[in-house]
């Protein structure tokens, strides 16, 4: 059995979701193969960082890349704005995904695969990457997957309900990029002075983001206020390009630079897709989250505390589940209101919003004892076909180094 697991994308954020279950699979025994692909040096780097050891020595690791000289051509003409390495790169490997039992991915381009190539026998199971709310992660697509692994209830019965995800196709096993978070305390370039710290944290996509037409005036309120901290750490893709182009409404935007007066400000850390940007770094550190429709709210919320919302689009939101999360905090249409918001998400956080955010929480992540890493591999083996002891009979397995020296290194 050849179980591959791909990572196909431009940034490193997606790889802490799946890459603990191909190492929780590793020492299946004889007949499981677990091989991880990726596509560009940045994401190999990142594997190699979290393997933990593993990779190379029970793990298999292969860098796939155009082969085709026309697949070349297109990518080097439409790269700057559309992710044409990205769906190049299925058809330039085919006899790779060909010669694969299961592939497990953590986003939906994958099943092209099935519907363009043919390639109707590969079974493809579904991580996700996040918890979110967005109706993106709630389309069409989702039910053409062979299998599906979830957080949590809400996802389970969002999929079953608004895109047909037959029940028998999906398993809760909660969130395996959990288990990656450091036995110490996240460190954090500022300074621990006194000052409360918030994370700005925008999302990429031009028709929900209220970094497009606020962004700066955000940033303008903090560099006006430095009793605050702020940490500016957008969604990694919103800066990855000149220009930011989105399938699920079809809009072109670009997110412009920033501005020498906002990184000059010493109250002010702009980080626009570090690996800290991906590790929960910053979600474990700050003391506020102020953002938009990031699924990154729900990472913060591992640990309870105020929240503030913009809607610089006016959504009519309340009620709709695509906006679920901005019931744990106010919700703002102009940022001449931030001060007042963050004011009344801290003196009403106690009796107001943490119970919001706890049961959102609840029904978001299904943690248990269990590394959540190791219910999922079990799903993907049983999933398989491939005997898998339960829990109580199968030993723990060591997914990250992080598990034998706690030093934190996620």
């Amino acid at each position: 059995m050849r179980i591959g697991f791909l990572f196909n994308h431009d940034q490193v954020h997606q790889v802490a979701h799946s890459l603990p279950i191909a190492l929780a699979l590793a020492g299946g025994g004889p007949d499981l193969e677990i091989v991880i692909a990726t596509t560009n040096r940045r994401l190999t780097a990142e594997v190699i960082r979290l393997g933990g050891g593993l990779i190379g020595h029970g793990v298999s690791l292969v860098e796939l890349g155009l082969t085709k000289r026309s697949s070349k051509l297109l990518a080097a003409t439409a790269e700057a704005v559309l992710p044409a390495t990205k769906l190049l790169v299925y058809r330039d490997n085919l006899d790779f995904f060909r010669a694969l039992d299961v592939l497990v991915v953590a986003e939906k381009t994958s099943l092209i695969l099935k519907t363009r190539y043919g390639l109707k026998d590969l079974k493809i199971v579904h991580t996700r990457h996040g918890a979110g709310d967005r109706a993106i992660g709630f389309d069409k697509a989702s039910a053409g997957f062979d299998h599906v692994l979830v957080s949590g209830r809400k996802i389970r019965d969002r999929l079953v309900h608004e895109t047909g995800v037959d029940p028998g196709k999906i398993s809760i096993v909660g969130y395996p990029k959990f288990d990656l978070l450091p036995a110490r305390g996240a460190t954090h370039p500022l300074l621990d002075d006194g000052r409360p710290v918030v994370l700005y944290n925008p999302h990429v996509s031009p028709h929900l983001s209220s970094w497009y037409e606020d962004g700066r005036r955000v940033l303008d309120w903090f560099v006006e206020h430095d009793d605050h901290h702020l940490i500016f750490a957008p969604h990694v893709m919103l800066f990855e390009r000149p220009f930011v182009a989105t399938i699920d409404k079809l809009r072109l935007d670009r997110a412009g630079r920033i501005e020498e007066r906002y990184l000059r400000a010493p109250n002010i850390h702009i980080d626009l897709g570090s690996r800290a940007s991906t590790t929960m770094a910053y979600t474990q550190r700050a003391d506020l989250y102020l953002g938009d429709v990031s699924s990154q709210v729900y990472e913060f919320l591992l640990r309870p505390r105020p929240c503030v919302f913009l809607n610089t689009h006016r959504f009519d939101w309340s009620g709709d589940p695509n906006f679920g999360h901005w019931r744990t905090g106010p919700v703002i249409e102009d940022v001449a209101d931030l001060g007042a918001a963050m004011e009344r998400s801290r003196q009403e956080h106690e009796t107001v919003w943490r119970p919001v955010q706890e049961a959102l929480f609840d029904e978001s992540f299904d943690l248990t004892d269990e590394p959540s890493s190791q219910r999922a591999a079990r799903a993907v083996a049983r999933f398989a076909g491939l005997p898998w002891p339960d829990p109580a009979v199968r030993p723990p397995v060591e997914t990250h180094a992080l598990a034998r020296t706690g030093t934190g290194a996620f």
